[in-house]
């Protein structure tokens, strides 16, 4: 068999009973985490503008959009996929060469699931192979390096989770990895230089384009066969030679991915939550502050520390922000926290953060280096004008797979992000939904979607 068709085998024998207890609970939190982050995006102006397309271009209510309202299952993929993106943060995973948001795919699944009027077993178990599929493209072959973004793995993620969705059998799960993946093969730019719109919106593109796809393979439509291994092929023109015995894998790499604490980009958040535990243990404030030193692991320091996709220290919009740990470090000194209200442009405008964050100096750590991706280490130095310097070294955060994030504290902040957008009754109802999922029809989780409110 071909490479698309041992991963097409894959899909069809995934199962619900395959699941382990730790996976389908940490399923069901990465699930109201991302319902919470699409929740509190509504109000984003990608949001505004991607439902006047939908609108506009119109498509029959087979799905729901969150908010309100029914379209395609392809342009729902691609609308609640850009909620769940757009604030940056929902769930990640981390490779040693690639990381990557795998409930980028919950939006293409949910659509699918909803379309095909199945329940939330099915759901569970479609994302699960979405998770595994993605995660472990990510482990094996790794793009970033090469100029590619991690969407192009997630066009597979996307094409085997949708698949599963629908039910398809191995020969139209097959064409549609291979439609997908020789489709939707984007570039790295999407995340260097100066950010925009299109870095919240990149995976999400690929979702719908992906759906629309695996639809066509639902239908008959073929395509390349050999997309991996073949002349020209995925392996030969981007990624390189590997190999993955898709006989042998299992459902549980949700259990290593990571939920974010705090609304920045994850290779930021122990040195986050190490600034704020510096700052309750020794009660300073920004004022009192001389400099910000910064070890992190190469990864960190070339994505969001000013390395090799560009300076970090110039900081406009919402989509530099997130990316710049510059910024991110001092805005968290500043306001005690790091939340969407940190993004707002008159908060990354302002002469008090944009000062600070040129007294943030970020250096690679060969020693952290070859500890991440196992723990996610950086040091601390704050040199205050006082003459004191406090150091702080951490290993991991709250939410990293080595601590990973209670039911509790998800539900606090699905609460937080929720609550502008749906009234306390519903948010209790989707969250006691996502609770029991698996007992329920997908249904009745979209239409509790349905019911939150967009603003006008």
């Amino acid at each position: 068999m071909t490479h698309a068709e041992r991963l097409a085998a894959f899909i069809v024998r995934a199962s619900y009973e395959e699941l382990s207890g730790a996976a389908r609970e940490q399923l069901k939190l990465r699930v109201l985490d991302t319902l919470g982050c699409a929740i509190g995006a509504l109000a984003g102006e990608p949001a505004r503008l991607i439902r006047q397309q939908v609108e506009d271009l119109g498509g029959t209510g087979h799905a729901t959009l969150i908010g309100g309202g029914r379209t395609a299952p392809d342009r729902a993929a691609f609308y609640n996929g850009a909620l769940a993106r757009y604030l940056d943060f929902n769930d990640s995973y981390v490779a040693k060469g690639e990381s990557c948001h795998p409930s980028d795919n919950l939006g293409a699944v949910l659509a699918a699931v909803e379309y095909a009027q199945r329940s939330g077993r099915d759901l569970l178990t479609a994302l699960a192979v979405a998770y595994q599929v993605q995660c472990r493209l990510s482990d094996v072959a790794p793009v970033r390096a090469k100029g590619f973004d991690h969407t192009t793995q997630g066009s597979y993620a996307v094409a085997a989770g949708v698949s599963k969705a629908l039910g398809l059998d191995q020969a139209r799960a097959s064409h549609a990895i291979a439609i997908c993946g020789t489709a939707f093969n984007a570039l790295r730019v999407t995340r260097t230089g100066a950010l925009s719109h299109w870095k919240g919106l990149a995976y999400p593109n690929t979702a719908g384009c992906a759906t629309h796809a695996t639809f066509l393979a639902m239908r008959g439509i073929t395509g390349p066969p050999e997309v991996f291994e073949g002349n020209k092929g995925f392996m030969e023109a981007i990624a390189g030679r590997f190999e993955i015995d898709w006989s042998r894998e299992d459902l549980e790499r949700v259990t290593l991915t990571g939920i974010k604490k705090y609304n920045a980009e994850y290779h930021s958040q122990s040195t986050i939550e190490g600034l704020l535990e510096l700052k309750r243990e020794h009660g300073f404030g920004a004022r009192e502050v001389e400099r910000i030193e910064i070890d992190i692991f190469d990864v960190a320091y070339h994505i969001i520390g000013g390395g090799e996709e560009g300076d970090k220290t110039r900081v406009r919009t919402k989509e530099e922000a997130d990316h710049s740990l510059p910024y991110m470090v001092a805005v968290a000194l500043l306001d005690g926290q790091v939340m969407p209200e940190q993004y707002r442009p008159e908060r990354i405008a302002r002469e008090d953060v944009q000062s600070l964050l040129r007294r943030v100096a970020v250096r690679p750590s060969e020693e952290y280096s070859r500890r991440f991706p196992a723990e996610m280490p950086c040091r601390l130095t704050v040199g205050l004008r006082d003459g004191r310097t406090l150091v702080k070294e951490k290993r991991d955060f709250e939410g990293f797979p080595t601590r990973p994030m209670a039911w509790s504290t998800v539900v606090g902040k699905f609460e937080r992000l929720a609550e502008p957008y749906a009234d306390a009754g519903l948010r209790r109802e989707i969250a006691d939904a996502v609770a029991k999922l698996e007992t329920l029809p997908v249904s009745h989780l979209t239409a509790l979607l349905e019911k939150v409110r967009a603003p006008a």
